[in-house]
């Protein structure tokens, strides 16, 4: 695309000798180091780190031109708001793709999983542009429409909502034709204020949804069940009650935790083995299958692309064996109480008999509920036979007031060095740890520490 085009959209002006026959023919990137001839580098002030400073570097190492929000010693598009110009590009860009269907995926929980499975589905029919990680916010998800070009035939999309209005926004930048909705739980519930409110704004997926489309929707939860009266699109349901159209029949876990099932569909059924950890990934694999399944995948394949498929994005539900037997389970990316339930219903049944420890940190962002919830997290430890519970972080409290009292040793640590060294001198051969905490916390360097730099 020529830098004229990109300013006409964006509602831009050309500074710094940009030239306007310049053609942008490399990725859209927010981040200099990751910049490669014909970029376009999208210069964001962030709360540390302002990208307009690093502009001329962009160019230097082979960007055609920065967009920018404000004038910057290189070639430019300065506009009035550099995020919301990056929406209004990657708008045109994905309307401009008529053979790409969209494919969103929202809920309080299992969002990059289920995005991860449905990718790799779908990239069975065709090319499939899918974002790496959770990149589903106003930046991340406009930058992976970006990746997508004239040869995308599949747009799978993971779509955050912080606040009322978010997951609209998302829609607008590239409108859906099949919107998925996992579950309302508790994340963010403190932003909220309630789960009925959470459930209203998950919603906006399947109210973005035309009439020809499809809204994927999960028949166990009951506040995404009543999503199916706010969307004009065909329902088809997933879950494991009978009436669902695709569903997992005779669920049982091997002694790793990992789930087999007959995935059965209104057409046939086929048998899956899942390598993923955990009775909780069954519903993302049903949510994925049931997309699938609506794109024309057949079922067979469908069973074999979800018992083939392993974690693909970091730190979320990553097991790992030591060499000396001690295995570690880093689901540290996030948390919230739906997920840390989930976690440690994961790890019992990965453990077994064996000695088995846990690492946490306080949950954030549930409002007037946090000092319950976090109450009952530490109740939740204290109840999972643990050989040793560590609790991170200057806010704990109400963790330890819900551990008190149990037999679980309970400790109070500072930080992820702290715990990870705590933990070195606990552990013997044939242990289990978990690790899980929410994202600001960084428990993610306790498992590192733990592996020595070891991968899954």
């Amino acid at each position: 695309m020529p830098l004229a085009r990109i300013a006409e959209i964006t509602s831009g002006a050309l500074t710094g000798m940009a030239d306007p026959r310049a053609v942008v023919r490399g990725p859209v990137v927010i981040d200099s180091r990751a910049v490669e001839p014909g970029s376009l580098f999208v210069a964001i002030k962030g709360d540390r780190v302002d990208g307009h400073d690093f502009a001329a570097q962009a160019v230097e190492a082979g960007a055609v031109a920065v967009l920018a929000s404000r004038p910057v010693d290189a070639p430019a598009v300065v506009v009035g708001d550099a995020v919301t110009a990056l929406a209004d590009l990657a708008t045109a860009v994905c309307a401009d793709l008529p053979s790409a269907t969209v494919v969103g995926v929202t809920g309080s929980a299992g969002k990059t999983t289920t995005k991860d499975l449905l990718a790799r589905l779908t990239a069975r029919i065709g090319p499939t542009v899918a974002p790496v990680g959770s990149f589903n916010n106003e930046i991340g998800h406009p930058l992976t429409v970006l990746k997508a070009d004239e040869d995308t035939r599949y747009l799978v999309l993971e779509l955050s909502a912080r606040d009322a209005g978010h997951i609209s926004h998302l829609a607008r930048v590239a409108p859906p034709k099949i919107g998925v909705v996992l579950n309302v739980g508790t994340a963010h519930l403190g932003v909220f204020g309630g789960k009925e409110a959470i459930a209203k704004a998950k919603g906006e997926l399947v109210e973005a949804l035309p009439a020809d489309g499809v809204a994927v929707l999960n028949a166990d939860d009951p506040l995404v069940a009543a999503m199916a009266r706010r969307t004009g699109a065909r329902v088809t349901w997933y879950g494991r009650a009978e009436s669902a159209d695709v569903r997992a029949e005779g669920v049982t876990l091997d002694d790793r935790g990992r789930a087999a099932f007959t995935l059965r569909t209104p057409s046939e059924a086929a048998p899956v083995m899942l390598r993923l950890y955990g009775e909780h990934a069954v519903e993302n694999a049903l949510a994925a299958a049931a997309a699938a399944y609506e794109l024309g995948l057949p079922v067979a394949t469908i069973a074999e692309e979800l018992s083939e498929a392993e974690p693909r994005s970091r730190w979320r539900m990553e097991v790992t064996d030591r060499a000396d037997g001690v295995t570690v389970i880093n689901d540290a990316y996030n948390a919230n109480p739906d997920s840390m339930r989930a976690a440690f219903d994961a790890l019992d049944a990965l453990a077994g008999g064996r000695r088995r420890f846990a690492v946490v940190a306080a949950l954030r962002e549930l409002g007037e509920e946090s000092v319950a919830l976090n109450e009952g997290v530490g109740r939740l430890a204290a109840g999972a036979g643990l050989a040793g519970l560590l609790v991170v972080g200057p806010d704990a409290d109400p963790v330890l007031a819900g551990a008190a009292g149990g037999a679980t040793p309970v400790t109070h640590v500072a930080d992820a060095e702290a715990a990870a060294a705590e933990l070195s001198a606990l552990l013997a051969p044939g242990d289990v740890v978990l690790v899980k905490g929410p994202r600001a916390a960084a428990l993610e360097r306790v498992a590192q520490a733990l592996l020595g730099g070891e991968r899954r």
